[in-house]
């Protein structure tokens, strides 16, 4: 008879295998895909992408120092305001930690908010998880660029 302990060690090393098991250059591909399917998703005020790519729990301090989550960027997708007329991510750097990213880069945005235009660069910080099988935005952080 095997004892408890043998059992733990192999039922441990069969769940860390996913992570081992996976190709570090694939996750940084679909990491990439992901924000690059956000990043159009913002543009389009589309609501789909954002519960395909963000974690319910998601949050983000902007560069106005205001806190959101999943709920506002849902409505802000819904109400279509703002109205982006671009928004994407370059000059990106990606660090994987097992079932957790961490993405590094720069947003470029243009768009409309009411009746005000707004554009800038931003770095950002976005923090993935693995969840499911699949990539969750958990957490972002932006600081407007001079």
């Amino acid at each position: 008879m095997k004892s408890p302990l043998w059992l733990l060690c192999i039922a441990s090393a069969l769940a860390v295998g996913d992570a081992q098991a996976r190709d570090p250059a694939q996750d940084k591909a679909d990491l990439l895909h992901a924000e690059a399917a956000l990043c159009l998703g913002s543009e389009q005020s589309d609501v789909q992408s954002k519960h395909e790519y963000m974690d319910e729990t998601f949050i983000a301090t902007s560069s106005r120092n205001e806190i959101t989550g999943f709920a506002d960027s849902i409505r802000e997708a819904e109400s279509r305001d703002p109205v982006y007329t671009e928004f994407r991510n370059h000059d990106q750097d990606v660090r994987l930690y097992g079932d957790a990213a961490v993405i590094v880069g720069i947003t470029t945005v243009r768009g409309r908010s009411g009746n005000t235009a707004f554009s800038g660069d931003y770095r950002y910080t976005d923090t993935w998880i693995r969840r499911d099988g699949h990539w969750k935005l958990a957490a972002s952080h932006s600081t407007k660029l001079k």
